[in-house]
């Protein structure tokens, strides 16, 4: 399917992509080209197919949910660039 420059324009417009003229013929190409994928694919039978929501239809594993602290706390801190007692320090960023 071939596109006039007005309507690859108005596209571009809908898009709100700035398109310069030397762009235009460049673009009519690719978006034929993407129009004759969508021709293509309207081409296929799909009567009996069955509409598809995943890949498969495997029921997810979940962990049982229950709060905890972690207890890791000096694990954590021993990444920290600097500390103060059970604190991260940082540089001051505000004057």
């Amino acid at each position: 399917m071939s596109l006039d420059p007005a309507t690859v324009r108005r596209i571009a417009k809908l898009a709100r992509l700035r398109v310069g003229d030397a762009d235009v013929p460049r673009l009519q190409g690719e978006l034929g080209a993407i129009l004759g994928w969508i021709e293509q694919l309207n081409e296929v039978d799909i009567q009996d197919v069955a509409p598809l929501a995943g890949g498969a239809d495997i029921p997810l594993r979940l962990r049982e949910d229950r709060v905890t602290d972690g207890d890791r706390r000096e694990a954590v801190l021993a990444n920290a660039p600097g500390r103060e007692g059970v604190f991260f320090t940082v540089p001051k960023v505000v004057e």
